[in-house]
């Protein structure tokens, strides 16, 4: 069942709903073989997107190039991609098998080809024991595999898949995941995924775009947007951010930050752009928070600070404290026996210059 890979180019691509223009000049490139995620808010444009790739929708003006060839004039089933709608879209009176088939017999395959390619998918996602039950049959998770065991048996060049996870609940999330990746490895096909969940792109992509009012913001591999975002939208989108305004300096000492209540920062690396004022982002990982008597790491930035609250989150243990005028958010890794900072407690913050994300607005 396994094809060669292909890629996919979209250049600038614009589309409207009426006077509405959901998509902003587009442009991307998607390797052969890659998992490729659409993230970004409600109304961000991503599943509109993904919609112009698959052929639904009103006619984009740009260019939607699939292995080469230009497909945004053709209709859907000229496309020869598939999709996974997140409600899977199973027929209710037909077997699983019957679901499977329903994409090559509409195209005409000879029956004995048809019950091998179908078996195939169907071993592929482990369902070939319940070839013979009705949906309803099913839990959420076998049904899933169900709509992507008819869409793969088909052959399409590229995978399609629309917040297909959505309506499972959190743990079979977690390993529905793992079976689609699993899957898409195993057949080396061409992946674009939709979703607003990071955690489901940051897992699951080995790169994604993140999407804002129909523009791209950024293009990249989740952990190299989450360390160097591109502007502020995408350092307060990917994750949780600490944010403060200021003005940046360069004296002959090096780069510093200087927030609007005076907290002062010297900086590792300053804004690509040579401007003023700006931004600085404070990952909450990336933080410390000691006892005042207690040292740092050699050359951290150490603040005094008072916490306001601490929050148990398992396996991070989340602090608010107050710096100057600034609420800090600091996540600590629990481990047992550890000391717990109470609310009120005077502590110090320590920064890694290094870890400091400076960013113009």
């Amino acid at each position: 069942m396994s094809t060669e890979p292909v890629g996919v180019t979209i250049e600038d691509l614009h589309l409207s709903f009426g006077s509405t223009q959901v998509l902003k000049g587009v442009n991307l490139e998607i390797e052969p073989g890659e998992f490729f995620a659409f993230l970004g808010p409600s109304g961000s444009g991503k599943s509109t997107l993904l919609r112009a790739i698959a052929g639904f929708g009103p006619l984009p003006s740009g260019r939607i190039l699939i292995d080469g060839e230009d497909v945004a004039a053709l209709p859907p089933w000229r496309r020869n991609v598939g999709m996974v709608f997140q409600n899977y879209a199973l027929w209710p009176h037909m077997s699983v098998r019957r679901n499977v088939a329903f994409g090559l017999e509409e195209r005409k395959t000879p029956g004995t080809e048809i019950r091998e390619r179908v078996d195939a998918a169907l071993e592929l996602v482990g369902l070939i024991d319940l070839a013979d039950r009705r949906p309803s049959q099913l839990s959420g998770g076998q049904q899933q595999r169900v709509a992507l065991a008819r869409t793969v048996v088909v052959e399409p060049r590229v995978l399609l898949l629309d917040e297909p996870l959505s309506n499972l609940d959190a743990n079979l999330r977690v390993q529905m995941r793992r079976d689609i990746l699993n899957l898409q490895r195993q057949l080396r096909l061409t992946t674009i995924f939709v979703t607003h969940d990071q955690e489901e792109a940051n897992t699951m992509s080995d790169r994604m775009a993140v999407l804002n009012e129909g523009v791209i913001q950024q293009i990249g591999a989740p952990m190299a947007l989450y360390d160097h975002p591109a502007n502020l939208f995408v350092a307060d989108f990917l994750g949780t951010a600490n944010v403060l305004r200021g003005r940046f300096s360069r004296p002959a000492a090096g780069p510093r930050f200087v927030s609007e209540d005076g907290i002062e920062l010297p900086l590792a690396e300053p804004p690509a752009a040579n401007a003023d004022a700006g931004v600085v982002v404070l990952r909450p990982q990336s933080i410390n928070v000691l006892a005042r008597s207690k040292p740092g790491e050699t050359g951290d930035v150490v603040l005094d600070g008072m916490v306001r609250y601490r929050e148990f989150l398992g396996a991070v243990i989340r602090y608010g404290v107050d710096v100057g005028e600034h609420l800090l958010l600091v996540d600590h890794g629990h481990r047992p026996g550890e000391r717990v900072f109470e609310p009120g407690t005077e502590v110090a913050v320590h920064v890694d210059p290094s870890h400091i994300v400076s960013l113009t607005e």
